[in-house]
C-alpha cells in the first residue's frame, strides 16, 4: 500500500481535510482563522502533503468521528483536532492529543504516538 501512495502526485502545498465542522458551534470567522494559521504552520514546517482536522464537541460527542480518526491513521498523516467543548476525544490505543500551545485558542490538538510505542 505505502508504495502505491509513492506513486500519487503530492501536492505542492498542503491540504486540509475537515471533519465535523458544521456542528462544532464554532464561528465562520473563527474557523477561516484557525485554518489560515494550520495552512501557514504546515507551509513552515515544510509539509506538503493531506492532513486532517477534527472538529470535536465533547457537549454534543458524533461517534463517527472517532471512526474517521482510526480511518485516516492509517494513511500516515497529520492529524489535528480543534476542541469545541470542554474536553477531546479519546485518543486511539497508542496515541494522545499533544496540545499545540503555539495557538491562542489553547483548543487545538496533534494528535501523536505514545512515547515507547
Amino acid at each position: 500500500m505505502k508504495f502505491l501512495n509513492f506513486l500519487k502526485p503530492k501536492p505542492e502545498q498542503p491540504i486540509i481535510d475537515s471533519y465535523g465542522q458544521q456542528a462544532c458551534g464554532v464561528s465562520q470567522e473563527q474557523i477561516q482563522s484557525l485554518m489560515e494559521w494550520l495552512f501557514a504552520s504546515l507551509m513552515a514546517a515544510g509539509y506538503e502533503g493531506k492532513s486532517h482536522l477534527v472538529w470535536y464537541d465533547s457537549d454534543n460527542p458524533d461517534t463517527t468521528l472517532e471512526q474517521t480518526v482510526k480511518k485516516v491513521m492509517k494513511q500516515d498523516e497529520p492529524i489535528f483536532l480543534y476542541r469545541c467543548g470542554g474536553r477531546v476525544s479519546s485518543p486511539p490505543t497508542g496515541y494522545y492529543w499533544r496540545m499545540m500551545d503555539e495557538h491562542p485558542s489553547m483548543r487545538i490538538y496533534q494528535l501523536e504516538l505514545t512515547d515507547g510505542e
